[in-house]
């Protein structure tokens, strides 16, 4: 059952104070022992399983409607198996790691020391709030950190879950959850930790890195952005349309990797739009009752998504509705019937703002050089995503367009590799997370220098004699 209590509104004092317990716990155990870390990562896990039901549940109710299925496959199971991966190599991630020197210290020592660095501040987004909330905290858990979250304040439900349960199995000295609206988001971003990481737009993305400048915090940006889908001449038109079907709808076009907008060979765009639209049907036959699709988080997302699709038809799109069951569908439950939308312009809205919801553009070229052009005369997106066969046109994509990640003949599973790091560039983020990517961000990679008493140093000292003269010789001709 879903806990259905009020989100509490932290202070500026408790973050504060909590901030201050969070430094001197670890300034008492600044480099935690292997088995130290495990077990946090045990306690992360069996929070997760023991209450799966209760976490889903939440989610829903903060949606209005959110498949349980999706919250199962896509945040519950992806977090224990990033778990998993993490305590299987974190022992060789902990080791310092030895480095050759340097042939004129041939006797010196080079290291590298992974050494935590303090206390995270972790900003989650609503719409994958658990994942996204838990998978940062994993890895700077892991890393040897403390950790402070902020979920987001669309989601009251699992933030009041979220800081009970957490509670319940971590001291708030090592893990511990705030609550409150933007303006406790505001002031928990300029605390300053040892590292921020973000989730969001990138709007609010400029002003969390702002506030952490002030303090020379450094920041991990997850964005977001305009991820294109190409589609090459040769690819088998009812596998891409089935997987971009699926990648697009998950969560109701809520996912910041999501297939934003399509490529398309212009000779076959109808036949690509017949079937994504009939895969879109196959996936979800009926909509406005049906639990496993996911309602608009709110009110406001719904009506933006509104606004977006009546500027496009303003200005000559077509829109393409996907309404097997001919449902009515009510404002108030914020379940939206997905829209493919050709006739697209680049003046339109739906192109030019992340569109974060069940609306599929679909654009056309002639040459397959118009993709590469057209993507990299935009922000650097978050994923870029290809369907096809033509190894020279795949090649092509993967080394003249610049993005966070590329998903090849898919969608979105590039993310939920834990051996991938997960990160953007430029507009669409900065910074990486998950696996040992996470685990090197979270981390002081502190290089070291042990020197030998036999060395040669001694010949570099002043004065400088004939030795130091013929190197310099050297150097000069």
């Amino acid at each position: 059952m879903t806990h259905k209590v009020i989100m509490k509104q932290t202070t500026i004092e408790d973050l504060q104070i909590l901030l201050t317990m969070q430094r001197a716990a670890f300034a008492q155990e600044s480099m935690p022992e292997l088995a130290v870390r495990m077990s946090r990562l045990d306690k992360l896990l069996a929070m997760a399983r023991e209450h799966a039901l209760e976490i889903a549940a939440a989610i829903s109710a903060d949606f209005g409607n959110r498949s349980i299925h999706e919250t199962f496959l896509l945040e519950l199971a992806t977090l224990e198996e990033k778990i998993k991966y993490c305590k299987k190599h974190l022992p060789r991630w902990m080791k310092q790691k030895r480095l050759s020197s340097s042939p004129q210290h041939l006797f010196g020592k080079n290291r590298v020391l992974p050494q935590p660095l303090g206390v995270i501040g972790i900003l989650s987004p609503w719409n994958y709030p658990f994942d996204l909330c838990m998978g940062p905290a994993l890895d700077a858990l892991a890393a040897g950190n403390r950790v402070m979250l902020k979920p987001s304040e669309l989601c009251p439900q699992l933030s009041a879950l979220l800081a009970r349960l957490v509670a319940e199995y971590f001291d708030p000295s090592v893990l511990t959850v705030v609550q409150g609206d933007a303006s406790v988001a505001a002031s928990f971003s300029s605390l300053p930790f040892d590292h921020v990481v973000f989730t969001g737009s990138t709007e609010v993305g400029r002003i969390v890195a702002q506030a952490a400048a002030k303090n020379l915090t450094p920041v991990t940006l997850e964005l977001g952005g305009k991820s294109p889908a190409i589609i090459d001449t040769d690819v088998d038109i009812a596998i891409a349309a089935k997987r971009l079907a699926w990648g697009k709808l998950i969560n109701a076009g809520q996912t910041c990797v999501a297939p934003d907008y399509l490529l398309v060979p212009q000779e076959q765009e109808a036949t690509i739009v017949a079937a994504i639209s009939a895969a879109m049907q196959s996936l979800y036959p009926r909509l406005a009752d049906n639990k496993d699709y996911t309602s608009i988080i709110s009110t406001r997302q719904w009506q933006r998504l509104q606004d977006l699709l009546a500027d496009a038809a303003q200005r000559g799109a077509k829109l393409h509705v996907i309404n097997p069951a001919a449902e009515q569908f009510d404002p108030a439950l914020k379940k939206m019937a997905p829209v493919i939308v050709t006739g697209v312009t680049a003046d339109m809205r739906l192109m030019q703002e992340e569109i974060f919801g069940p609306i599929l553009p679909v654009m056309t070229y002639q040459r397959f050089d118009e993709t590469i052009n057209y993507i990299n005369q935009h922000a650097r997106p978050l994923a870029v995503y290809w369907f096809g066969n033509d190894n020279a046109h795949r090649d092509q994509v993967l080394r003249q367009t610049i993005s966070g990640g590329v998903c090849i003949n898919d969608c979105l599973l590039h993310v939920g590799q834990p051996q991938l790091a997960f990160g953007g560039v430029g507009p669409s983020g900065q910074g990486a997370y998950h696996g040992e990517a996470g685990f090197n961000s979270f981390s002081k990679l502190k290089p070291i220098f042990m020197q030998s008493n036999w060395n040669v140093m001694g010949l570099a000292y002043p004065p400088y004699g004939k030795l130091v003269a013929k190197m310099l010789s050297m150097f000069t001709r």
